[in-house]
């Protein structure tokens, strides 16, 4: 059975997809750098947005930790490990469940997040036009 053709885009699909994927490798590389201006690795970054922002909740657990950052169970609990030993978490545990922990942002980690908060949405308004036109051209 012959394999069924892919659609031939135009080639101003594929300027739009290298154009979008740049700008946003430029925000990846504009976020690193800003987490390490904090004291920061990207990954532990990441986890403490991911706490952060967690809906209608302060905390996360390890599982949910490694499901949001696509990392594996043992990577995030080395992760949570190194948060705590720098003081930007604390374990907790789980109100319903004594054998599972959660994990919450410190009054440390919290201050760190309202500075990167700020200058990421300042960068993304930066790049919101240029997005909304890649985005436009994509349609």
């Amino acid at each position: 059975m012959p394999k069924a053709a892919h659609p031939k885009f135009p080639k101003k699909s594929y300027e739009a997809l290298a154009d979008f994927r740049y700008v946003l490798r430029a925000f990846f590389a504009f976020s690193e750098q800003a987490a390490d201006a904090a004291g920061l690795s990207p990954q532990q970054y990441q986890a403490l947005l991911a706490i952060k922002g967690a809906r209608n909740r302060s905390e996360l657990g390890i599982r949910e930790i490694a499901d949001r950052l696509m990392i594996r169970h043992h990577t995030a609990v080395e992760l949570v490990d190194r948060l705590a030993n720098n003081r930007f978490v604390v374990r907790v545990k789980d109100k319903d469940d004594a054998r599972r922990v959660q994990v919450r942002l410190t009054p440390k980690a919290e201050q760190a997040m309202d500075g990167l908060a700020a200058a990421h949405l300042r960068e993304l308004k930066g790049v919101r036009s240029v997005l909304e036109q890649l985005l436009a051209q994509l349609d």
